[in-house]
């Protein structure tokens, strides 16, 4: 037996300290990412379901960002999972540029039959839409052997250098990150309120062409059919039009970014069906592969031939288990109908926020709703003024909802925009509880500032 004057010491000295308690999953993000790459919510994500997210300690949430519109056709579809397994027991890497594949081919006839309009179409697939873009901007420049872009203010395009060139908007895109590619010149985009009219931005156009650019050194324009990040801003179809009327007056390459907006999103397989014109290239993305990432440019065969051999590529583009994946979205996009049901979801939540906007405790907050299909905002604004935008109550909204347990989006060029992406395979009744708490949630707040 150890005598108590040995025992006692060693025992009192081990219950002082204690095993140091494990760093939670947030200390461990602090400590390993940079800060430059923020999040939205606190939340760490274990898994999903269709329309519904768990977290790591078993909460459930309602999906109302859908990634910001990547899972259009619902977290872990059973037909894309399926479609991803199965290639995933074939070849999950070859490299298109050494060995093609059937699927990469398969893939391409595909969206060269649903892209816009009657001529000829090709299609270079990728793996985001930020490079996307910026092949979309290299094709048109070898296509025309010209330089200038022209894009919109209050447009996203990406993180890379051209598309944040591109890009319309400075924080937190790209501030810090300049100079950027030259030969980019901004437009102000129409929108519907009328704040900037149609003839506006027309005249702007026309006034870049005499006054800064003649338009025989203009590659291509380029334009988001409904603006993602600038606060789902749509471009009205005149506009369109009229666009598509200059670049063939002037050999200029209409680049239609569908990257936010395609795949059923708005109501049809992409949103420049709206004004009825056909595009020269589009840019794909996000939901084209139904979570996996997966991009493309399609467009017109005789521009995208321009490049020489060798000029395109990529050495993970057009990825075999994204391709699979992505002939099964279109596969789903249709057999479900997805198109039809994204305008009915459409109309459900634009219904819901109207009815909110008309209460007199949120009409002074709620500026307008907009959108298409199922492309839906809401902007707050402050003492009901379009032009005193509701900064704090919409980044105040979005934790609180989160804590109720739905996932919502800011967006907009002042972040005062409330955007709605949920999956389009989303049901009715999840989708009106969901409303339910975020219509609950904004009330509260409004009461108690």
């Amino acid at each position: 037996m150890v005598p108590n004057h040995l025992e006692s010491p060693i025992a009192s000295t081990v219950d002082q300290f204690e095993a140091p308690a494990e760093p939670t999953w947030g200390a461990r993000r602090e400590a390993a990412i940079p800060r430059g790459l923020s999040n939205l919510l606190p939340i760490f994500v274990e898994r999903a379901e269709n329309a519904e997210l768990w977290d790591l300690e078993g909460r459930r949430y309602i999906d109302f960002a859908a990634g910001i519109a990547v899972v259009n056709t619902g977290h872990r579809h059973p037909k894309i999972v399926a479609a991803a397994h199965a290639q995933l027991d074939r070849i999950t890497h070859a490299c298109f540029q050494v060995t093609p594949y059937p699927s990469y081919v398969e893939l391409a006839e595909r969206l060269n039959a649903l892209a816009p309009g009657p001529t000829p179409k090709k299609t270079l697939l990728l793996t985001t839409g930020a490079e996307a873009v910026e092949n979309a901007v290299k094709i048109a420049r070898a296509h025309t052997r010209r330089r200038g872009v022209v894009a919109f203010s209050g447009g996203f395009h990406g993180r890379t250098m051209m598309a944040l060139a591109l890009t319309g908007k400075v924080v937190p895109y790209k501030s810090g990150f300049g100079p950027f590619p030259g030969d980019v010149y901004h437009l102000p985009f129409p929108n519907e309120r009328g704040s900037v009219k149609v003839e506006e931005s027309i005249q702007a156009l026309d006034n870049l062409l005499h006054a800064d650019l003649d338009p025989s050194e203009i590659a291509a324009i380029l334009i988001e059919p409904v603006q993602g990040e600038g606060g789902f801003n749509v471009a009205p179809p005149e506009f369109m039009r009229a666009l598509r009327q200059v670049c063939d007056e002037h050999g200029i390459v209409l680049i239609v970014d569908e990257i936010q907006t395609g795949f059923a999103r708005t109501g049809r397989m992409f949103a420049t069906e709206h004004s009825g014109i056909e595009p020269d290239l589009m840019t794909l993305a996000k939901g084209l592969g139904g979570g996996l990432p997966i991009s493309a440019v399609t467009g017109k065969a005789e521009i995208m031939d321009a490049p020489l051999p060798g000029g395109l590529g990529g050495t993970f583009a057009g990825s075999p288990v994204a391709c699979a994946a992505a002939l099964a979205v279109l596969d789903v996009i249709e057999e479900e109908g997805l198109c039809a049901r994204a305008n009915e979801l459409g109309m459900q939540m634009r219904r819901f926020l109207e009815t909110l906007r008309a209460e007199p405790s949120l009409s002074p907050v709620i500026g307008d709703v907009r959108g298409i299909g199922a492309m839906v905002a809401m902007e707050l604004v402050e003492d009901g003024d379009m032009r005193r935008p509701g900064v704090a109550l919409t980044m105040a909204l979005s934790p609180a909802c989160a804590e109720r347990g739905v996932v919502i989006l800011p967006c907009g060029l002042y972040r005062n925009v409330v955007r709605f992406l949920a999956p389009l395979t989303i049901s009715d009744a999840l989708l009106h509880e969901g409303l339910a708490i975020v219509g609950d949630t904004l009330r509260d707040l409004v009461a108690a500032a």
